[in-house]
C-alpha cells in the first residue's frame, strides 16, 4: 500500500475519531495540530514522517475549510445533507474535496479512486458507490467551471 492511502487512512480514523465525539457532525478539536500528534502518536508509533506530513496537511484542510467543503457537499448530494450522511462517508467525502479543490497537483480521477477504495475498507456496502456518485458529480461540476473560468 502506497504512502499516500495511508495517510488517507490515518486522516480518516482521525476525523471519524473527532467527528464521532461531536453532537452534530461539525468536528471541531481543540487544537488540530495538538490533537493529530496526540492521536499519531498513540496509533501509528512507527509511521514515516512523509506518511505523516500528509495526513496531517489533510485534517488540518478538512478542518479550515470544513464549511466551504460541507457546502460544495450539500450542493451536490441530493437528498443527503451532510449530517445525515455515515460518518466514515462524510469524511472519506471531506477529504476528498479537499484534495480536489486545494490540492491542484493531485489528478481528480486519483482522488476519486483513493476515496473508494478507501470507502471500501471502512465503509458499509454501499459507502464506495455512494463516494462515487458524489465525487463524481463534484468533480464534472469542477471541470465545467474550470472551462468556463477559461471563456
Amino acid at each position: 500500500m502506497g504512502k499516500r492511502r495511508l495517510s488517507r487512512k490515518t486522516a480518516l480514523q482521525f476525523l471519524y475519531q473527532i467527528d464521532s465525539a461531536s453532537a452534530d457532525g461539525s468536528p471541531q478539536p481543540t487544537d488540530p495540530g495538538s490533537d493529530f500528534e496526540s492521536f499519531c502518536s498513540f496509533h501509528h508509533k512507527t509511521a514515516d514522517r512523509e506518511m505523516l506530513e500528509f495526513a496531517s496537511l489533510l485534517c488540518r484542510g478538512v478542518l479550515e475549510n470544513l464549511d466551504t467543503i460541507d457546502g460544495t457537499l450539500n450542493g451536490c448530494s441530493e437528498h443527503w445533507k451532510v449530517s445525515r450522511m455515515s460518518i466514515v462517508d462524510r469524511n472519506i467525502l471531506r477529504l476528498s474535496v479537499y484534495e480536489m479543490a486545494f490540492l491542484s497537483d493531485i489528478p481528480v480521477p486519483v482522488t476519486i479512486n483513493e476515496a473508494i477504495e478507501v470507502a471500501k475498507e471502512f465503509g458499509s456496502e454501499t459507502s464506495a458507490a455512494f463516494v462515487n456518485g458524489i465525487l463524481d458529480k463534484i468533480g464534472k461540476d469542477m471541470e465545467k467551471d474550470e472551462r468556463d473560468d477559461d471563456k
